[in-house]
């Protein structure tokens, strides 16, 4: 295991979960690692290299390659053919894929064990979350929720934004989602800088909850 997370220049941060390097390719996102025991899965693209793919084909392959948001997408084709993964992303953002075979969602999917897909369009028109339920609930943001520069995670409006109104609407939706559901963790998608080290955000539900929308709705560009 340790050769194995070195080769991958992987950091461990819950238990059979592991965040990968920030991958320029993907604007600095960070991709994720989940070994299960059905196949392991890929939360975003991580940077691409024959090095990197055979290491993830010698510790059991990768089954699933989960894409939060458009610009989570580099080299998933150079994945999908190393690693004979199946691809699933929203069904608004899989014209972006010409030649990757894709399995789609529109506002939820549910078909593996333990994680759910959950559009929460704003950022991107397909952005999503992945809710995997292992330590406790653990939320994959993608770009949908993102650290400040303190570490608060928030929804950050930019001026690449797609609809900042729907993003608002897809955190009230995170939050009656997660009213009645576990969650500790949440995993943000970039700006893992600003974590100091740290690539899991503790006390999820209560950081979800914390979010007020009609303050969010106020929020100007670049705020």
């Amino acid at each position: 295991m340790v050769y194995f997370v070195d080769v991958l220049e992987l950091r461990p941060v819950l238990p059979d979960l592991f965040a990968f390097p920030p991958n320029r390719a993907t604007l600095g996102g960070t991709a994720y690692l989940i070994l299960g025991t059905q196949g392991n899965l890929l939360v975003d693209c991580p940077a691409w290299s024959p090095e990197r793919a055979a290491a993830l084909a010698d510790r059991g392959g990768v089954a699933w390659l989960l894409l939060t948001h458009r610009d989570a997408m580099a080299q998933v084709a150079a994945f999908q053919k190393a690693l004979g993964c199946q691809v699933l992303v929203q069904e608004q953002e899989a014209y972006l894929l010409p030649g990757v075979d894709c399995q789609t969602f529109g506002s939820a999917w549910t078909e593996l064990p333990q994680m759910t897909a959950l559009w929460t369009p704003g950022y991107s028109p397909g952005s999503s979350c992945f809710y995997w339920g292992e330590s406790g609930g653990v939320l994959f943001t993608g770009r949908h929720l993102l650290p400040d520069t303190q570490g608060t995670l928030r929804p950050l409006h930019h001026r690449k934004t797609f609809h900042w109104g729907r993003q608002v609407q897809s955190v009230v939706r995170l939050q009656e989602h997660f009213a009645a559901a576990p969650l500790a963790w949440m995993c943000p998608g970039a700006n893992s800088g600003f974590l100091r080290g740290r690539y899991a955000l503790d006390r999820a539900a209560e950081r979800l909850a914390d979010l007020d929308p009609q303050r969010l709705m106020g929020q100007g560009v670049g705020v």
